[in-house]
């Protein structure tokens, strides 16, 4: 049953059984409170300039005539 989601429903229900019903949001609260680095928030400038480099690679690829 693994990989299914009549499988998914079970483990839910066995760690919600085993860890309490609040077991999601706790592993949820955990992983949101270990960053600390701020990603591109933290450097605005840096974020434009990355997104103004990214933005100027074209996905298509060069006609040849």
């Amino acid at each position: 049953m693994a990989g299914t989601k009549a499988g998914g429903k079970a483990a839910a229900a066995t760690n919600k059984k085993k860890y309490g019903s609040d077991f999601y949001a706790k592993i949820g609260a955990e992983g949101g409170k270990k960053g600390h680095t701020g990603g591109f928030y933290a450097n605005r400038e840096l974020a434009k300039t990355a997104g103004a480099r990214g933005g100027r690679i074209s996905r298509r690829t060069k006609k040849t005539v």
